[in-house]
């Protein structure tokens, strides 16, 4: 199999994980996928999990960047400096 079938694989199986995770409100389920996929193929479980957190931090980085822009213009609006960007957990924080 190509790798190109299955990055697509996984990361169709990645989307449709975690859309149910939405839905049924469990952020762990992806773990169990893992471990169902993992029985059979442990390349297919590596390129799921690549998926999952590929698409799982890209959420992530979407929130941040909508929430700072919000808040820079709210503040523009409001005649205030724009908020530094900084991300809990990154360097900044330290």
């Amino acid at each position: 199999m190509s790798d190109k079938v299955l990055t697509e694989l996984a990361d169709a199986l990645a989307a449709d994980t975690i859309k149910a995770m939405d839905t049924l409100g469990d952020d762990r389920l992806y773990e169990e996928v893992a471990k169902v996929l993992g029985a059979s193929s442990q390349t297919s479980e590596e390129a799921f999990m690549t998926a999952i957190r590929i698409r799982l931090a890209e959420r992530r980085a979407r929130t941040f960047l909508e929430d700072h822009v919000k808040a820079a213009l709210d503040a523009r609006v409001q005649g205030a400096a724009a908020p530094t960007a900084r991300a809990s957990g990154s360097d900044a924080d330290l």
